[in-house]
C-alpha cells in the first residue's frame, strides 16, 4: 500500500513537473532554437547521470525513435514561443487521432471500433483550435504558425510513443531491458535537439541570469527529473491511473501560464482544450476491466 501511495506521488511530481514548461519556456527570453538547443543539452546530461540504464550502449533503434522524440521537443518549444501554453500542449494532446494510421502501419495493431469515437472527439477539438483568429499578443506572437506547430508535435509525438513500444518490444524479446532502451533513446533525442538547434543559438547576445536559470531548470528537472519520477512511477501504478493523473499536466501548464504570465487561451481553443481533455479522461476510465479491484 505505502509503494502504491509513493508511486501515485511519483506520477504527480512528474505531472506538475512537466506541466510547468509552458511558462517557463514562455519566460526565457532566449529564442525557441536556444531554449529547445540549451534546455536539451542540459537533459541528456541530466538523464545520462540520473538513469543508469541510459548508458548500456545505444543502437539504431534507439536512434530512429530518438529523431521523432527530438522533432517533438524542438516543435513543442517553438509552439510554446508562438502560441498560448494551452493551444501547444493540448494539441499535443491529440496525438492519439495518429495513431489510427501510426499503430496498424508499423506496430500491425488494428484500430479497435470502440476506440473511433474518442478519435473524433480528438479530431473536433484539434478543429477548434483553428476555428477562431486569436490577436498576437507578448506570449504568443504568431498563433496560427504556433498552432500548426503544434499539430504538428502530436504527430512527431504519436511517432515517439509508437517507437516506444517497438523497441520496448524488441529489446523484450532479445532478453533485454525494454526500460533501458526508452531512457536511452530518450537521452539521444536530447542529443539530437542540441546538436540540430546550437547553429541557430549563436551568438547568445543579452542573455540574462534568469534565463540561463530557467533552462537549467528545464533541463534539470522539467526533462530529467520528471522521466525518472515518470518511470518509477509507473513501475507500480496501473495503466489507467497513471493516464489520469498525468491528466494534471496540461491543466497545470495552462494554470502556470495564467498565473506567471496572465496568458488565456481564446474562447475556441478553451472549447477545444476541454473537449480532448473530457475526451481523454473517458477513454481512460473505459479502458478500465470491469471487475478490477480499486487501486486503494
Amino acid at each position: 500500500m505505502e509503494s502504491r501511495k509513493t508511486a501515485r506521488w511519483c506520477m504527480l511530481a512528474a505531472a506538475l513537473l512537466f506541466s510547468t514548461g509552458g511558462a517557463a519556456i514562455k519566460g526565457c527570453g532566449f529564442s525557441g532554437w536556444q531554449v529547445a538547443g540549451f534546455r536539451s543539452g542540459i537533459a541528456a546530461l541530466a538523464l545520462f547521470a540520473m538513469i543508469p540504464a541510459a548508458r548500456r550502449g545505444w543502437n539504431r533503434r534507439q536512434a530512429l525513435v530518438g529523431l521523432a522524440y527530438a522533432a517533438t521537443l524542438i516543435l513543442y518549444v517553438l509552439a510554446n514561443k508562438l502560441t498560448t501554453a494551452a493551444n501547444a500542449i493540448f494539441l499535443q494532446s491529440t496525438a492519439p487521432l495518429y495513431m489510427l494510421v501510426i499503430a496498424p502501419l508499423l506496430l500491425k495493431e488494428p484500430v479497435r471500433r470502440r476506440d473511433l469515437g474518442f478519435m473524433a472527439a480528438l479530431a473536433v477539438g484539434l478543429a477548434l483550435f483553428f476555428a477562431g483568429a486569436e490577436p498576437a499578443r507578448r506570449t504568443a506572437t504568431d498563433p496560427l504558425l504556433g498552432n500548426v506547430l503544434g499539430a504538428c508535435s502530436a504527430i512527431t509525438w504519436a511517432l515517439t510513443v509508437a517507437g516506444l513500444r517497438w523497441i520496448a518490444r524488441e529489446e523484450g524479446a532479445a532478453g533485454g531491458s525494454p526500460a533501458g532502451a526508452a531512457a536511452g533513446a530518450t537521452v539521444l533525442g536530447n542529443l539530437f535537439v542540441f546538436v540540430v538547434c546550437i547553429p541557430f543559438a549563436f551568438p547568445v547576445e543579452g542573455g540574462r541570469l534568469v534565463d540561463w536559470a530557467l533552462v537549467g531548470y528545464l533541463g534539470v528537472f522539467q526533462i530529467g527529473l520528471a522521466y525518472v519520477f515518470m518511470t518509477a512511477g509507473m513501475r507500480r501504478v496501473p495503466a489507467l491511473e497513471g493516464a489520469l493523473l498525468l491528466l494534471v499536466e496540461p491543466v497545470l501548464n495552462t494554470v502556470w501560464a495564467w498565473l506567471v504570465h496572465g496568458e488565456v487561451p481564446g474562447p475556441w481553443s478553451r472549447a477545444g482544450a476541454l473537449i480532448i481533455l473530457l475526451a481523454t479522461a473517458a477513454h481512460a476510465l473505459r479502458q478500465q476491466p470491469r471487475g478490477l479491484p480499486s487501486s486503494g
